[in-house]
């Protein structure tokens, strides 16, 4: 385990928060809850059909006396969560018949759950598509006062101490430039919240300060004037390509009087298919530890996770989670 896990897990240990698993008839959640017990970072609350829990407990022998385990569509709360879905989205033209359909289905009550306070944060998505818990996620719990998108970001860790935070890899797909401002200044303050560095923001792409009028360059020069206006402490520059945000060398040839060049540690993707593919190559090839997707920019805490992931990954998203749910 990293020391970046390492020092999460430790976090969420100092209040322990109850978070949901939508997910608990696949076998990687439950190693996950069981790691999460054993160590014990986080109350767990697996959703599902409870024979068949309860086999894959046995086989990873996780006491379910540890966890609680809940079927949504026999559980006593499933109408009173059902009727609430339907006030929240009825003027979206939701009928009460398919708000009890929606809470029968383990997404949409984990997320009922955490809007009614009966768990502290949420964790889908190894078997459910990332829109689909999006989709769940804003419809009931919306979006945090003060914030206007929603974004990820995932803490690549290159081991050595390395840490870097990559955003918008899952979300956004093709961020105007204000909305890529506030990708920046949240992606700038998870990093800051979990890793304990002070965030360094560089605006990627196929230039370092161009003059091109090319839509893309433009957009990310205007990004980095956007969240330098609304955040004026934080330290961001940009447009500019990876090897100069990154490589001090590099940095000297094209970014001489930037403070970020060569020294970045959060990086900010012009769309979701340049940052999306750079995660996975980090990960694959790079052999990079990752954390995330990290939702922000929600009023209570709610994560994705990749469908390729590991019980591993799981469990970290699981710490993250509560550390999120103390900050709230």
């Amino acid at each position: 385990m990293s020391e970046l896990s390492k020092s999460i897990r430790e976090r969420a240990k100092r209040e322990l928060k109850t978070i949901v698993l939508a997910e608990g008839e696949d076998m990687r959640v439950i190693e996950a809850a069981k790691t999460a017990v054993n160590e014990g970072f986080a109350k767990i609350i697996i959703l599902g059909n409870q024979d068949k829990i309860k086999s894959l407990a046995d086989e990873a022998e996780l006491d379910l006396n540890a966890v609680k385990v809940v079927n949504p569509e026999h559980d006593p709360h499933l109408i009173e969560y059902a009727d609430k879905l339907y006030e929240l989205r009825k003027k979206r033209g939701m009928t009460e018949e398919h708000a009890v359909r929606l809470v029968k289905t383990p997404l949409y009550f984990a997320t009922m759950m955490v809007k009614e306070g009966a768990a502290d944060g949420m964790v889908c998505g190894c078997v459910t598509s990332s829109a689909d818990v999006m989709r769940a996620a804003l419809q009931i719990i919306k979006t945090a006062n003060g914030t206007s998108l929603v974004s990820t970001t995932f803490l690549m860790n290159m081991g050595e101490g390395r840490v870097f935070a990559f955003a918008d890899c899952v979300v956004n797909v093709n961020p105007d430039a204000r909305q890529a401002a506030d990708i920046a200044i949240s992606t700038a303050k998870t990093f800051e919240s979990f890793v304990g560095e002070e965030a360094r923001v560089a605006m990627l792409s196929y230039t370092t300060y161009g003059v091109d009028t090319d839509t893309v360059i433009r957009k990310m020069q205007e990004a980095a004037w956007f969240a330098k206006h609304k955040q004026p402490d934080l330290n961001i520059d940009g447009e500019m390509q990876l090897d100069a945000a990154i490589d001090e060398y590099v940095a000297n040839i094209k970014l001489r009087s930037s403070n970020v060049g060569g020294r970045a540690n959060v990086l900010i993707f012009p769309d979701l298919n340049s940052g999306n593919i750079s995660y996975k190559l980090v990960q694959r090839l790079g052999g990079a530890q990752v954390i995330g997707p990290i939702m922000q920019g929600l009023a209570m805490p709610v994560n994705d996770l990749s469908r390729g992931c590991v019980a591993e990954e799981i469990a970290d998203t699981i710490a993250v989670t509560a550390v999120q749910a103390q900050e709230k």
